[in-house]
């Protein structure tokens, strides 16, 4: 699908100092692919750092979507914006959203990608997040049918979820999302979101939790957050400091690879 141009409103607050990224490669089944990886700048401490993998969306770019500032926002994480391959529909670069599709060639570069982080840093296996914008929001929701004992929580903004993706585990998750979206229609989002809840297990009207913001919470122990806004399709001003503030708040009790 295509969508129109990310919109990036980047905060000027005070920033902390920050590594110079590094573009990570693998080769997957044959195919050589790519990230922007940002480490801590600190290099005094092995102790164990959280990962979150930020994925673009159709027909962008990660040199663009780095632009949002995850890595900003969490200096002391490894943050990784992946490089999506050229889709065989419009040539654009994107992501799989079903299991299956295209050989399974983003679940198993998330698969690589990992195994290749835990070998250069000391990844905190409890703490490891993905969220993604559109298309990369679609597949972080996909991430969770197929790696939810991998993944701590997620944060998908403005997506929807195939019929044939299945959410079988709870898992904390925060939704971002417009209801002027005509990319993404907020009516296919409102669905994602309450598949989100029967899964997690989250039910009543929720509690408010900021501006535009509602908690779901559950019994299961995995809450349904969600920042619902009146504009489009974008991404709005303060989203990667709510995201990183979510995934503060979740780890996994016991990782799993």
């Amino acid at each position: 699908m295509k969508i129109e141009r990310l919109l990036l409103l980047i905060l000027t607050t005070q920033i902390p100092a920050l590594s110079q990224p590094k573009v990570m490669t693998w080769i997957v089944e044959g195919v050589k692919r790519e990230a922007i990886v940002y480490a801590p700048l600190s290099k005094s401490s092995r102790a164990p750092v959280p990962v979150v993998l930020a994925f673009h969306g159709h027909g962008d770019t990660a040199d663009n979507y780095q632009g949002v500032g995850i890595h900003e926002n969490w200096a002391q994480a490894v943050v990784v914006y992946p490089k999506g391959l050229d889709s065989a529909r419009d040539g654009a670069p994107g992501w799989q959203v079903e299991k299956g599709k295209d050989g399974d060639r983003d679940l198993k570069l998330v698969d690589q990608m990992l195994a290749a982080l835990r070998k250069q840093f000391s990844v905190d296996d409890s703490r490891i997040y993905a969220t993604g914008f559109s298309n990369g929001a679609n597949f972080t929701y996909l991430l969770w049918a197929e790696r939810p004992r991998v993944f701590a929580a997620y944060a998908p903004v403005a997506a929807r979820i195939l019929p044939s993706v299945h959410l079988t585990e709870p898992k904390p998750v925060l939704h971002v999302g417009g209801t002027a979206d005509r990319q993404i229609l907020f009516a296919d989002q409102r669905e994602a979101i309450e598949a989100a809840k029967r899964a997690n297990g989250a039910a009543g009207k929720g509690s408010a939790c900021g501006p535009h913001c509602t908690l779901y919470e559950s019994s299961t122990g995995a809450p349904v957050m969600t920042v619902i806004h009146p504009g489009g399709h974008t991404y709005p001003q303060d989203t990667s400091r709510s995201i990183v503030e979510f995934f503060k708040k979740h780890s996994l009790a016991a990782p799993s690879r």
